[in-house]
């Protein structure tokens, strides 16, 4: 028989980039007594990844769980970018409902409506949070309307529009139901979680179900599955019985060796858990995502959505530039597929294919963003090699027509850059769909556009806007090929031979366009020092020293300006490379450089095509 259990609320925090959630979740942390009086606290503690702390993204969801009441509310946090959409389609299976942040100035967002579809399609309840109200433009009672619009496009039922709004700062620790309330700390949304949040329900008595939603992985126990007990109790020592809905051949005996259940940030070890805990359990090495553990005698798998495609691919090559092996620890083909291969571990919107060519590996994600995460998670850890531009993957239709992924974009701009972002859109095969005013001199745009139109066009568009645009993007589907596009107007300007950059030879070649690189670093024939100002490719030599005579002193080099060089992040080099370059990427440097690094080689085979 069903029951509900009373002392448990499983809730996701969902939303777009960059409007609160992961701050939310630090405050309410705090105030539910997790951390002591006069502990030090990181701000947005559950960023516990290097990357995520500097980008101030989140990339993986984390679980964590409070108390308050009596009841322990389990919180997972979810990434907002489109890229880790993956992520947020799988947690919320685990939840009984969502609380949807919204930041009060820019209202709701395109990953706003991905992630609250994927909500309503689930019949979440949904519990409203407009955020940062302190700050001076917001606007929330137009947010409210927006947002409830949303709900309507979305096709919500009744009972979902009927959904409660908290309003909240965030950063000071204040939520309220109503903006003429008093504002003091997070009960309110403590409150409206309890009331609002229905608990979880199973039958404690039912054969045990236990739906794997998430997968950590460590070192020491390997891998660990996370999901939340539908049925029954699971217990350590346990026989169980792995099966998988999409996969109806498979079904292993396995056994429970450890059981954990989260408790502020950590994994508290548990004997045993029952229905609506959320559970984290080590000790079963091919445990995967959207696996069931059931109990023996009756092993039925939970339905369990399928994972996105991945949308771009790239190859990721063994470095076999001149300067190879110089500063990175893992640097032979083996290191690179054994390191690719653990990433699928907790990676599931990855893919790895090995090439004919066993330097070469394809690898498939959900976007740029996506891979670059990857090859900086890489470059860290001491792994040294090439990356190729990425492409995006194409599919084929049943009359044999050549389909291609689009992306929706949403820009706002200031007005005075529309026309330029427009035109350079519609190079790239981009629509215009809509075009609206959002106040304060912004426009907002929206663009249908093939995602091979959006490669490499992030860095452009923050120059052409002067930085004061935001381009926001996300998945729209399949559809027919839209024609070629010219990727890049300028060449590259590429060293001519082996050595070290010297001022002279360098100041000669920053006539020709924009250096990459300054005076004392090292290049090789092939590699890309700059970038044209022309649409062709120039070798230049500058590793070139002034020839000395008795009349010439060498102090005279001192006069010689050079312009500062323009140092690529790894975005932006990934951005830059055509289709016939690689970056080279080490532990400390990145470079680019040609596929084929001999000058005459390289105009052969330009001339074959």
């Amino acid at each position: 028989m069903k029951t509900k259990r009373e002392d448990v609320r499983n809730i996701a925090i969902i939303a777009h980039v960059d409007h609160g959630k992961t701050t939310l979740v630090d405050e309410l942390l705090k105030q539910s007594g997790v951390f002591r009086e006069n502990q030090e606290v990181a701000e947005r503690v559950m960023d516990s990844n290097d990357i995520e702390r500097e980008r101030g993204i989140t990339i993986l969801s984390k679980n964590t769980a409070v108390h308050y009441n009596g009841v322990k509310i389990n919180i997972i946090d979810t990434p907002g970018h489109a890229d880790f959409g993956g992520e947020v389609e799988r947690v919320l299976k685990m939840v009984n409902g969502v609380i949807l942040v919204v930041d009060a100035f820019e209202g709701a967002m395109p990953q706003t409506k991905f992630v609250l579809r994927k909500a309503l399609d689930l019949n979440l309840p949904v519990i409203v949070c407009i955020n940062k109200i302190d700050r001076p433009e917001a606007r929330p009672e137009e947010v409210i309307d927006e947002v409830l619009e949303l709900f309507i496009d979305l096709g919500a039922s009744d009972d979902q529009l009927e959904c409660p709004f908290v309003y909240a700062s965030a950063k000071a620790g204040v939520a309220v139901l109503d903006l003429t309330d008093e504002e003091r700390d997070m009960k309110p949304l403590f409150e409206t979680i309890l009331d609002y949040i229905p608990a979880p329900e199973g039958d404690p008595d039912a054969p045990t179900q236990v739906l794997i939603s998430t997968i950590d992985y460590n070192e020491y126990v390997g891998r660990i599955g996370i999901g939340k007990v539908d049925n029954g109790t699971i217990a350590v020592n346990q026989d169980m019985v792995l099966v998988n809905h999409h996969d109806p051949d498979k079904q292993e005996k396995v056994k429970i060796s450890r059981l954990y259940e989260f408790d502020g940030l950590n994994k508290v070890e548990v004997k045993e858990a029952t229905i609506g805990s959320i559970v984290a359990i080590s000790g079963i090495s091919d445990i995967s995502i959207g696996d069931t553990l059931c109990s023996p005698e009756k092993p039925e798998a939970i339905p369990f959505q399928k994972i996105s495609e991945p949308t771009i691919a790239m190859q990721f090559i063994v470095n076999d530039s001149p300067f190879a092996g110089q500063e990175g620890k893992y640097v032979t083909s083996r290191h690179l597929r054994d390191r690719l291969f653990r990433e699928l571990n907790t990676d599931v919107s990855l893919r790895v294919e090995e090439m004919e060519n066993t330097d070469s590996f394809k690898v498939s994600g959900r976007g740029e963003l996506h891979l670059s995460v990857l090859i900086e998670n890489m470059r860290r850890e001491g792994y040294e090699f090439a990356v190729s531009k990425a492409e995006v993957l194409y599919h084929t239709d049943e009359n044999g027509k050549k389909l291609e992924p689009m992306e929706l974009a949403y820009i706002d701009v200031p007005d005075e850059f529309t026309g330029v972002v427009i035109e350079k859109l519609g190079q790239r095969k981009g629509e215009l769909r809509n075009m609206g005013t959002t106040g304060g001199g912004y426009t907002r745009l929206e663009f249908s556009i093939p995602s091979r139109g959006l490669i490499g066009y992030r860095g452009e568009f923050l120059t052409d806007t002067k930085g004061n645009g935001i381009l926001n993007t996300s998945f729209d589907g399949y559809a027919p090929y839209k024609g070629d596009i010219q990727y890049r107007k300028q060449g590259s300007l590429i060293a001519f031979e082996t050595g070290e950059s010297v001022t002279y030879g360098l100041y000669s070649a920053q006539e020709r366009g924009t250096l990459f690189i300054g005076p004392g670093e090292k290049v090789y024939a092939g590699m890309v020092i700059g970038q044209n100002g022309k649409a062709e490719d120039i070798e230049l030599n500058v590793c070139k020293t002034k020839h000395l005579t008795n009349t010439r002193s060498s102090s005279a080099d001192e006069a010689l300006r050079l312009t500062p060089p323009r140092i690529l992040s790894l975005e932006q080099a990934l951005d830059f490379i055509d289709t016939d370059e690689l970056l080279e990427v080490t532990p400390k440097s990145l470079r680019i450089r040609k596929k084929i690094l001999d000058s005459r080689m390289r105009k052969r085979s330009a001339m074959k095509q």
